[in-house]
Formats: structure tokens, sequence, C-alpha cells
């Protein structure tokens, strides 16, 4: 049994140790670690409510953007349409004075190929007016070689313009 006693011994001072340096650290230590631990929890509190304001402002900052964006698609396609209705009216005032002026090209060109063609038709009568007093003259020198032959046809030709003149 003398074994157990050294062990008592050693357990009575064991537990008189650990008394004494469960009363410094509950009197000293525990104090300021509990401390520590309620300010880090604090920190941590603090820090979750920050990210939840992050998170909460990042949301509404997400949502601003895709109104923007959608503003932005609105004005885009806006653009677009004006910008094809310009196209489309220009393209028709184009073609509408392409069109005037073709017809106003065309019209000269009537006009022009017009008065050739009565150029043409006086030239043409005039010549036809020379051809056929050459002719004529041709004729009548043939036909009236003599005199009496001449006078006959100043007669008749005199007679003719009084006739008709009446």
């Amino acid at each position: 049994m003398m074994l157990l006693q050294p062990e008592a011994g050693l357990l009575f001072w064991m537990l008189l140790s650990f008394g004494i340096v469960f009363f410094v650290l509950a009197k000293f230590g525990f104090p300021v670690i509990t401390k520590m631990v309620e300010n880090r929890n604090a920190y941590i509190e603090k820090s979750l409510d920050a990210a939840k304001e992050a998170n909460s402002q990042l949301a509404h900052i997400k949502e601003e953007s895709e109104a923007i964006l959608a503003t932005a698609r609105d004005e885009q396609v806006k653009i677009l349409k004006d910008a094809e209705s310009t196209r489309n009216r220009i393209i028709s005032e184009a073609k509408e004075q392409a069109r005037a002026e073709g017809q106003k090209e065309l019209d000269e060109l009537r006009k022009q190929i017009q008065r050739e063609k009565e150029d043409a038709i006086k030239d043409i009568r005039r010549q036809v007016a020379l051809l056929s007093v050459d002719i004529a003259e041709k004729v009548i020198r043939n036909n009236l070689s003599d005199e009496k032959e001449q006078m006959a046809m100043i007669d008749r030709l005199i007679d003719e313009t009084m006739v008709s003149k009446s």
C-alpha cells in the first residue's frame, strides 16, 4: 500500500496545482479569452452583415444594370428602326428622283426625235420638190419643144390658177 500513498500525495499536489492554475486562469485568463471570443464573434457578425449588405447592393446593382441593358436594347431597336426607315426613305427619294430625271431625259429625247423627224421630213420635201421641179423641167422641155405647145401650156396653167382662186 505504500505505492498508493505516494500516488495520493502526487494526486494531492496535482489537484492543488490544478486548482491554483484554474483559479488564476478563471480570475485573469478566462475573462480575457471570453472577451476576445466575444469581440471575434461581434467582428464575424459585422462581417456577415456587411456581406449581406454587399449582396443586397450587388443585387440592386445587377437589377439596375439589367434595366440599363434593357433600355439600351430598346434604344438600339429604336435606332435601328429609325435607320431603316431613313434608309427606305432615302432609297425611295432616290428612285423617285431617278424616275423624274429619266422621264425628263425621255421627254427631251422625244422632243429631239420629233425635231429631227420634222427636219428630216422638211429636208425630204425640199429634195422631193427639187427633184419634182427637175423632173417637171425635163418633162416640160421634152413636151414643150415648140412654141405652140408652150403657149398652150401657159394658157392652161393660167386658167387652172384662175379657177382654183375663185
